[in-house]
C-alpha cells in the first residue's frame, strides 16, 4: 500500500467514532450513551487517539495486555507463524500447540497438564461446564454473586452480577453463594477477625442441594470487575478442603488474574491451592491475538481416552493465537515480568493506602500485585455507596470524566475505579498515574463536604 495515499486517506477521530457507532454494536450499552476513545495505536503502557492525544492505560485495556502494548517480540511471532502455517483445522497437530501445551504445563500448578484450547475466557468457562458435569456425572454447579465469567450463555449465567439479567433464565443447576468480601462481609460484618462463614454458608449450601448432585464450585480465584476480591487468609484452602470433602470439583477462573497480574504465575499460586480445572485467557496472548484455554488434572484428561469429548470450536487451537501465546510466555520470562508485577505490586499498595489516607471518600482499596481497586463512599462510617449498585452517580461520572481529560484510561465501574496497569510499568509511570487519580478524588472529596 502505498503510504503517502494511505496518510492521506486516514480517517478523523470523528469519523472513526461516528461510523463505528452508524455500523456497529457497543457492548453493555444504550448506544445513544456512547463515547469511546478513537485510539488509533500503543506501546507500552500508552495509547493515544485519532487526535494524538496520550493515555496512560491504567486498566490494561480489559485487564489482558500484561506485557504492555506494541512488543515487537510477539508480533513478530505472529507474522513467522502467518508466513509459515495461518490455520489449521483443531484435528490437526502442529508445532505450535506441541510447544504451547507443554510451556504451559511448566507453569501451572500441580498436575494441570492437559489442555483444551478456545478463542477466549467465556469459552473456556463454557467447556469447564462440560469437562466438571462430564467428568462427575453431576449436573448442578455453585457460583457467587460478586463474579463474570463471560457473556456467552453458560457463562453468563454462571455470572453473578447484573450483566446476567438480560439472558435468564440461562442453563439450569446453576446455584449461587455470597463472596468473600471483607469490606461489606455479610457474617463476620468485617470484624477484626474474620469468622470464615463465608465457607460455613458453601457447606450449608452443599449440604441443602445435595453434594451426590454437585459437579463443582466455580469461582474467580480473585474476582475481577466485581471488586478485586482477594480471598483472606485460609480461604482458599479452606474451599479447597470443602470440596475435598464432599467430592466436587473446584474450578478457579484465572482469565483476569492469571499470568503474572497478581505477582504469580497464577493467583492460586499465592495459596499454593491446585484447582481440578482452571481457566485461562487475557493475559495468555496478552491479548495480541483470541486466545483461552481449559486446564485439567491428569486424571480428568485421562477420562476422556475412551470416551467422547463433547466440544468443539472451529478455531480451536489456531496456530496465530498459539504463536502469540508462546511468545508472550517469553516476554514474561526474559522481561521478569512476573517478579516486576511483585515488586510494583508493593509500590501500588502503598499509593492505595495513601490515598484511603488522605481522601474522606475513599472508603475501601484491595490489590494484590498490579491487580487493585478503590471503592468511593459518601460516609465512611456507614460505608454509604458513592453510587449505588448496578447504577452511577454525578459524582462518579465527573471522575470518568476527570481522568480521561487528564489522560488516565480505567474502568470507572459503579462506586469503583480500577487500578490494572500492565505489568511493564515502572515507579515513575506508576507514581504519574496515582497523581492524576490523586487529583480526582478532589471530586468524590467534595460530596462529603456537601453531605
Amino acid at each position: 500500500m502505498n503510504t503517502k495515499l494511505h496518510e492521506q486517506t486516514r480517517m478523523t477521530a470523528d469519523e472513526i467514532v461516528s461510523l463505528s457507532k452508524k455500523y456497529t454494536l457497543f457492548e453493555w450499552s444504550a448506544q445513544n450513551n456512547v463515547n469511546p476513545i478513537p485510539v488509533v495505536r500503543a506501546k507500552g503502557i500508552y495509547f493515544w487517539d485519532a487526535n494524538d492525544k496520550r493515555y496512560i492505560d491504567f486498566n490494561s485495556q480489559l485487564m489482558c495486555v500484561n506485557i504492555g502494548h506494541g512488543d515487537e517480540r510477539v508480533i513478530e511471532a505472529i507474522r513467522r507463524q502467518a508466513e509459515q502455517l495461518a490455520y489449521a483445522n483443531p484435528f490437526m497437530a502442529t508445532e505450535v500447540r506441541a510447544r504451547l501445551g507443554q510451556m504451559l504445563a511448566e507453569i501451572t500448578p500441580g498436575n494441570l497438564n492437559k489442555f483444551f484450547f478456545t478463542l477466549g475466557g467465556a469459552e473456556a468457562n463454557e467447556n469447564a461446564i462440560k469437562i466438571a458435569r462430564a467428568y462427575t456425572g453431576k449436573h448442578k454447579i455453585i457460583v457467587r454473586y460478586r463474579s463474570y465469567h463471560g457473556a456467552t450463555a453458560g457463562a453468563i449465567t454462571l455470572t453473578g452480577d447484573p450483566r446476567r439479567w438480560g439472558a435468564e433464565p440461562g442453563i439450569p443447576g446453576i446455584v449461587r453463594v455470597f463472596d468473600p468480601l471483607r469490606y461489606r462481609c455479610p457474617f463476620c460484618k468485617n470484624l477484626e477477625s474474620c469468622t470464615m462463614d463465608c465457607l460455613n454458608h458453601i457447606e450449608e449450601v452443599i449440604q441443602y442441594e445435595g453434594s451426590q448432585n454437585i459437579a463443582a464450585v466455580i469461582i474467580e480465584t480473585v474476582t475481577g470487575t466485581n471488586g478485586i476480591i482477594v480471598p483472606p487468609p485460609g480461604y482458599m484452602k479452606g474451599l479447597r478442603e470443602l470440596c475435598d470433602k464432599y467430592r466436587i470439583l473446584l474450578v478457579c477462573d484465572e482469565v483476569m488474574s492469571g499470568f503474572g497480574r497478581t505477582g504469580e504465575w497464577f493467583a492460586v499460586d499465592h495459596w499454593k491451592v491446585v484447582p481440578d480445572i482452571m481457566t485461562m485467557a487475557k493475559g495468555l496472548t496478552s491479548a495480541y491475538l483470541p486466545l483461552g484455554a481449559v486446564a485439567m488434572r491428569e486424571e480428568i484428561g485421562e477420562h476422556f481416552k475412551d470416551k467422547m469429548f463433547y466440544g468443539g470450536l472451529t478455531y480451536n487451537s489456531h496456530p496465530m493465537s498459539l504463536a502469540a501465546a508462546i511468545a508472550t510466555i517469553n516476554v514474561y520470562k526474559e522481561d521478569n515480568l512476573i517478579e516486576n508485577a511483585r515488586r510494583m505490586g508493593q509500590k501500588m499498595s502503598a499509593l492505595l493506602t495513601d490515598l484511603k489516607k488522605k481522601h474522606p471518600s475513599v472508603g475501601d482499596v484491595r490489590s494484590l500485585g498490579l491487580f487493585g481497586i478503590v471503592e468511593l463512599v459518601r460516609d465512611q462510617k456507614t460505608r454509604e455507596p458513592m453510587a449505588p449498585y448496578n447504577g452511577s452517580s454525578p459524582e462518579m461520572q465527573k471522575l470518568g470524566a476527570f481522568f480521561r481529560e487528564n489522560g488516565l484510561y480505567t474502568f470507572v465501574r459503579w462506586n469503583t475505579f480500577f487500578t490494572n496497569p500492565p505489568l511493564c510499568i515502572n515507579e515513575a509511570q506508576l507514581k504519574e498515574g496515582f497523581e492524576i487519580i490523586d487529583r480526582a478524588l478532589e471530586i468524590a472529596d467534595a460530596a462529603i463536604r456537601k453531605s
